[in-house]
């Protein structure tokens, strides 16, 4: 994702300083107009504007944080999109730390496949400063077909939890639906052709259903990281104290089919209902044949 973005970034004009831990891949990125950084304190010394994509709440930390981080070295009036998939809670500690060294932290959770990153079409989901955001809408502009403000720092983040809930109870619910589909008596293939045309399909499960069709689980949005979503979501559900329990389910096939095959799509959760149905290895035996 980080990658594609900066792609839009370098097609609008602007100049680029790349960091990543492979250094090949920053030079990549970075060759047609800018330099790659040696570490992360170089980059944080050289840009107005720095945008990330982590991993995890503990990259993000580890990026920003401490005295080999972002924080340590960038310059006051610095503005930062940290644009991770984190807690709420972190992406208010990342504004609180920036805002001791008069830096200024939006988050800017991500909405959208690495395809809409191509495009320029994401959905970004921020919160933070409404003069920064403003500020901010050039770049914006760059990258995304819609943007939105949603509250303080933690808003973005919080948003994108919503919106992944949705994301991940929506692939098991198909799941569930593509396995009941076979079970009485429907084709596969037919199944899933005809479902993807329906209205109840949403676009991001859309692309899905080609894949699973010829069981393509490669992954586009990897089972580890909807597993790490759940577990944010969950975590956020009982510190606020309210039960979801098609969360908690969906959580729990998702984690069966990570601890199977942990390199794959999230799209994996149909075959570990089916595989849970008896109806996997007919699949595969037809497919052979």
């Amino acid at each position: 994702m980080g990658s594609r973005i900066a792609q839009r970034l370098l097609d609008h004009g602007y100049q680029l300083v790349g960091y990543d831990r492979d250094i090949a891949k920053a030079q990549t990125v970075a060759a047609e107009r800018g330099f790659a950084a040696k570490n992360i304190l170089e980059l944080a010394r050289t840009c107005d504007v720095i945008l990330s994509c982590l991993t995890n709440d503990e990259a993000v930390q580890g990026v920003y944080a401490g005295p080999a981080g972002v924080l340590a070295e960038a310059r006051p009036g610095t503005v930062v999109l940290e644009m991770s998939t984190i807690s709420p809670e972190s992406s208010r500690e990342l504004q609180r730390l920036g805002a001791e060294r008069g830096i200024e932290v939006l988050d800017v959770a991500i909405s959208g496949s690495t395809t809409a990153a191509e495009q320029g079409t994401l959905t970004l989901l921020a919160g933070g400063n409404q003069d920064v955001f403003d500020a901010a809408e050039p770049i914006f502009q760059s990258i995304a077909k819609q943007y939105f403000l949603l509250g303080g720092a933690g808003s973005g983040t919080a948003m994108k939890l919503v919106v992944n809930t949705l994301l991940g109870i929506g692939m098991q619910a198909i799941a569930e639906a593509v396995v009941l589909g076979q079970t009485v008596g429907l084709n596969r293939e037919r199944l899933l052709e005809v479902l993807a045309k329906t209205a109840v399909i949403a676009p991001a499960h859309m692309g899905k259903l080609a894949r699973v069709a010829i069981n393509d689980y490669t992954p586009q949005f990897p089972l580890r990281l909807m597993n790490k979503d759940f577990q944010l979501i969950l975590k956020a559900a009982a510190e606020a104290h309210i039960s979801m329990p098609a969360t908690e389910a969906a959580f729990q096939v998702n984690s069966e089919e990570l601890a199977h095959h942990d390199r794959d799509d999230f799209s994996g959760v149909v075959r570990r209902m089916e595989e849970v149905a008896g109806i996997a290895d007919v699949h595969s035996a037809s497919m052979a044949s």
